[in-house]
């Protein structure tokens, strides 16, 4: 029998015949490493354990510790949970189940909706499916099979993955679960080698979904799930969804009075009083931050005639997510679903100069998607909203500096709000514009300017825009959520597309390079992740209400409102709560508002010209001068607070 060679990780070789699997690799290393073994990377390329070897090949086992580890545990997981389903409902239909951030998801057509008790059983039923052991066996089928199987089984979602997936190739590949019920499923996989490695998982919650995300196809059941390797980080996930039900935004929002939904506007918020004012506080705050950064803030039209669309290409690759208008003179137009073709038309409406450039452009005008009704999710998925969005137009040798500068403007931001984040620099793509040279150049003009800000990155090969490298910033907030944000985007494309030109030094023209970039990203998905980030409970220069005073009874109403109007003359958000309410009562009114800043006026007060302070987060202040406080409230304003008091008080 022929041997191949197999190149293990740490660059040892070993000969093994030519048809073992990984599972034979992992087995002649050690009893140990067999036993862990989940899957194999096979010269970079994830594969099963019983995935035979042909030839000579780098090969890596993937176990618990592997990054690539808990995703294809996680997909496993989920066709567990397929199994069960169809166990347990004959004649359900079964759509997609990938893997996720948090867990995974399966979606099923079924004749009615699931209930609670249906994901007890569900949940049993896959227990019982693990403690079998279960193999999953990857078959290979000829396609026109395969599409047979699926339609006389009744299930068309599937012959429409297979046609749509594997256009043009002989055979397809399907895993089976057998149990008295054999689970047959399309699916390239890989997967665990059998149910019994799957130990710690929980089926979460149901929700309507639409296949492919489409309110115009099949309707269907999508049930939510998780699992880890250990029963211990699955309880410590658990609790995290807790607390994460606790912060959602959409409850925190209306409990605050600082937004509605209607389903006459949907996907469209209504930004209520206290809402509105955390809006602007926070556009005005990226002005303020913006200005002396030498930017334009510019406001370009909001519908335009499709030539503008057909130039930057979005016409043809995006117009089905676009709200389409029809002018009285019948042109066909449409509503803007992002600022820089806009921008763009701004640059190009008079001769630029090497001299004015950079040029910086920011934008903060609302903007159109039209998402799919089954994917809007309050503020974080909406059809209307608003970027801190800008646009920088460089020379290339421009760029690393700019970059730069951008780096450290997303720290100063980031570090105003209290956020850590993380950076990954997204490279070149396998369908890409323009040449390889020149990006090369881009992405080395980003690590150059990453590597001038001393900001640690990781690489995402790959991921980059097609039409230029860019860095991604993901955010962690106060419960550990990864949430993506800020955007550093390259483009050497559009300035193509909208022939761009400025005069340089040696007095001819030259193409310009655009930077897209935001920081908040959308002004509506910021804000939900702050309300989740601090639980509501916003520092003292973000709080909607700073202040309210509350008057312990009506003969103390006249002092209350001179102080309020002291303290608004000092340019403090302040309420005066004049019900006739004892004064407990009112405070914990003003607590679960949380209201950073309650100040008690009495007798005593109202004599000596104080108030008596409390803070939502340390309870009674004591007595202090109108001035004191003001002075004081006003450097924590200034510093940008303390945003841990905030979530001390909020947890």
């Amino acid at each position: 029998m022929s041997q191949i060679a197999v190149t293990l990780p740490d660059g040892s070789v070993r000969q093994v015949p030519a048809g073992s699997t990984p599972a034979d690799v992992a087995a002649g290393i050690s009893p140990r490493l067999a036993k862990a073994a989940l899957a194999a990377t096979v010269d970079g390329r994830l594969v099963d354990l019983s995935s035979p070897l042909a030839r000579d090949a780098a090969v890596t086992i993937v176990t618990p510790d592997s990054p690539e580890a808990l995703a294809l545990y996680r997909h496993s997981t989920a066709h567990l949970l397929a199994a069960a389903v169809t166990n347990l409902f004959p004649g359900v239909q079964c759509g997609i189940g990938p893997a996720t951030d948090e867990g995974f998801f399966y979606d099923f057509v079924v004749p009615r909706p699931f209930v609670p008790e249906d994901l007890d059983a569900i949940e049993k039923k896959m227990k019982e499916l693990a403690a079998a052991d279960l193999p999953y066996e990857r078959q290979m089928w000829p396609r026109e099979e395969a599409l047979r199987f699926f339609a006389e089984r009744g299930e068309p979602l599937k012959v429409q993955l297979i046609e749509e997936k594997t256009a043009g190739q002989p055979e397809v590949s399907c895993y089976t679960i057998k149990d008295r019920e054999t689970f047959v499923d399309f699916c390239v996989g890989p997967h665990v080698p059998s149910a019994g490695r799957l130990k710690a998982f929980k089926l979460l919650n149901t929700s309507n979904a639409y296949w492919k995300g489409d309110a115009r196809n099949q309707p269907m059941q999508r049930i939510y799930g998780t699992a880890f390797f250990s029963d211990k980080e699955l309880q410590q996930h658990l609790q995290r969804i807790e607390e994460a039900k606790k912060r959602d935004h959409r409850k925190l929002g209306r409990e605050l009075g600082l937004f509605i939904f209607h389903p006459w506007a949907p996907g469209a918020a209504f930004w209520l009083g206290k809402g509105t004012t955390l809006y602007n506080t926070l556009a005005n705050y990226m002005r303020s931050v913006l200005f002396p950064a030498g930017y334009q803030e510019v406001k370009a039209p909001i519908i335009f005639n499709k030539a503008l669309w057909e130039t930057s290409g979005h016409w043809e690759h995006y117009r089905e997510n676009m709200f389409l208008v029809t002018s009285s003179d019948d042109e066909e137009m449409g509503l803007k679903a992002m600022n820089c073709p806009g921008h763009f038309l701004m640059f190009a409406s008079e001769v630029r100069s090497y001299r004015d450039l950079p040029l910086r452009f920011h934008e903060q005008t609302p903007l159109h998607r039209n998402e799919a009704s089954g994917v809007l999710s309050g503020l974080t998925r909406v059809r209307q909203f608003s970027q801190d969005d800008a646009h920088c137009f460089v020379m290339e040798s421009q760029i690393a500096e700019e970059v730069e500068r951008l780096l450290r403007l997303v720290q100063r931001v980031y570090g105003d709000f209290g956020l850590q984040y993380a950076v990954k620099l997204s490279t070149r793509p396998e369908k890409f514009l323009g040449t390889v040279d020149t990006w090369d150049h881009a992405e080395a003009s980003l690590k150059q300017a990453l590597e001038a800000a001393k900001q640690p990155y990781t690489i995402n090969a790959g991921d980059g825009a097609f039409y230029g490298p860019k860095l991604d910033f993901d955010i962690t907030d106060a419960i550990g959520r990864k949430w993506q944000c800020a955007t550093i985007q390259l483009d050497y494309q559009m300035p193509e597309r909208f022939d761009l030109k400025y005069v340089g030094a040696d007095n001819t023209e030259h193409r310009p390079v655009v930077i897209h970039r935001a920081i908040f990203g959308s002004f509506e998905r910021f804000i939900a992740i702050l309300l989740e980030h601090y639980a509501g409970a916003f520092p003292l220069w973000l709080a909607p209400v700073q202040v309210i005073v509350l008057p312990i009874a009506d003969r103390h109403a006249e002092y209350a409102m001179r102080v309020r109007e002291q303290l608004a003359a000092a340019g403090l958000r302040v309420e005066l709560d004049e019900r006739q309410e004892k004064i407990g009562y009112k405070i914990r009114e003003a607590q679960l508002q949380k209201i950073p800043y309650m100040l008690v006026t009495g007798d005593r007060e109202a004599a000596d010209g104080t108030v008596s302070v409390r803070s939502r987060s340390g309870g009674d202040q004591g007595s202090r001068p109108i001035e004191e406080f003001i002075a004081s409230a006003r450097g924590e304003i200034a510093s940008k607070g303390e945003p841990e008091a905030g979530l001390a008080a909020a947890s």
